[in-house]
């Protein structure tokens, strides 16, 4: 019996230099997703950052709006919407009204920030985010279920606030929530029953986190009557695959010093330790936090999380521009097409399909030659043999062909 489909995806912040035209590389985000859905990627979750210059992408819901017109089967997500900074209520009908647009293809990411920077330009203490985000999530749930809900706080009021259009998904949209190290997306997505985004899968501490962080979100489910699916759990990870291990490197050599600057420099996240020093590929590749390689590289890393995970639904790459447009086309094509048929047991059914053949190619030979000589024969009674080749006439005889002069 087959089991479950790993899907595949992307995490798309993004991540774009301050040396190109931002118009453009915008565009180029929605070029990938069109790819993408092309290839059958079955997820791609858009960020939502306003400061810092790399992560280009304010709103994600009018990215996803403008993606879904241009895509047919990807399912599109916020990734993730940060609570703290939006409305409740106005975050609700945004999302909902996507859900309408895209016959259910939309999917709800959320989080408390990731960028301290946009925090503080909305006067917004750091100390607060994550306090926010789960107040937010708490009428968010229900209001993205279509019921009515009023709430008093100290950022925001709701009063018998209902969305004015029915859910198109039932019960509401997907929901997942991200994490990282801390356990406090965990336990968001355990208190609700949502999903869980973890980011970072294929870094040492994340990779570290993973089964404990799960671990947290089941014990948070069921103390408040929810079961958390494995299938809605997705692992973020770093990937560039080229048809050999050197070509790969060589070719993040275009971009990778410049994503190491922004999060060694620019960001707060933890991807890239304060002593990092020396060649910045060889460097950062020592550390492991990435797969840059073969098909089979990225094979061995996805089977080591799942192994260490015990299982989880999705698999999304993490957008990185490491590469050239053209290679970074061709890493997302080659994955496709050679690591994805391997955790969603694509040729299966056609493995065992040529070992039968095979393991009967006498027996099936034998009936085919047998066929063939009787309408040769048939032929021969019929019409005579004058105009059937001497080594045919032999064959159906059983003596040797004539030899040739």
């Amino acid at each position: 019996m087959l089991g479950n489909k790993l899907r595949f995806g992307a995490f798309i912040a993004p991540f774009h230099p301050l040396d190109e035209n931002p118009t453009l590389a915008i565009q180029r985000d929605l070029e990938l997703v069109q790819w993408m859905d092309q290839l059958g990627y079955e997820e791609a979750w858009i960020g939502e950052h306003h400061s810092a210059a790399y992560e280009l992408i304010a709103s994600p819901e009018v990215f996803i709006a403008a993606a879904a017109e241009r895509t047919k089967h990807i399912r599109l997500g916020t990734g993730v919407s940060s609570l703290p900074y939006h409305h409740p209520m106005m975050l609700a009908d945004r999302i909902n009204q996507l859900d309408h647009m895209t016959r259910g293809r939309v999917m709800f990411g959320v989080g408390p920030g990731a960028l301290v920077s946009d925090a503080f330009m909305m006067g917004i203490p750091v100390a607060k985010q994550r306090d926010r985000m789960d107040e937010a999530l708490d009428v968010l749930v229900p209001l993205l279920r279509g019921e009515e809900v009023t709430h008093e706080s100290d950022w925001f009021s709701l009063v018998n606030a209902r969305l004015q259009m029915t859910p198109y998904s039932r019960p509401s949209v997907e929901i997942a929530v991200a994490s990282q190290v801390s356990p406090t997306g965990a336990r968001a997505a355990g208190k609700h029953g949502a999903g869980l985004l973890s980011l970072g899968a294929t870094t040492t501490a994340g990779f570290n986190s993973l089964a404990a962080n799960w671990g947290i979100a089941e014990d948070i489910a069921k103390e408040n009557g929810q079961t958390m699916d494995r299938s809605r759990w997705r692992l973020v990870g770093q990937m560039h695959i080229a048809e050999t291990k050197d070509k790969a490197i060589e070719q993040v050599r275009f971009g990778l010093e410049k994503w190491i600057y922004y999060f060694k420099e620019i960001a707060n996240l933890p991807m890239v330790p304060d002593d990092f020093k020396g060649d910045p590929v060889e460097a950062y590749l020592a550390l492991g936090q990435a797969v840059v390689g073969t098909p089979d590289d990225a094979i061995a890393r996805l089977q080591q999380l799942v192994d260490e995970s015990g299982g989880f639904g999705c698999f999304l790459l993490m957008a990185h521009n490491w590469a050239r447009w053209e290679d970074t086309k061709r890493s997302y094509e080659l994955i496709a097409r050679y690591v994805v048929p391997h955790f969603q047991q694509l040729n299966v059914n056609r493995q065992a399909s040529m070992d039968w053949v095979r393991s009967n190619k006498t027996e099936f030979t034998s009936q085919t030659r047998a066929a063939v000589g009787a309408r040769i024969v048939s032929h021969m009674m019929e019409k005579g043999a004058d105009k059937i080749r001497p080594e045919i006439v032999a064959m159906i005889q059983g003596a040797a062909p004539p030899a040739k002069e």
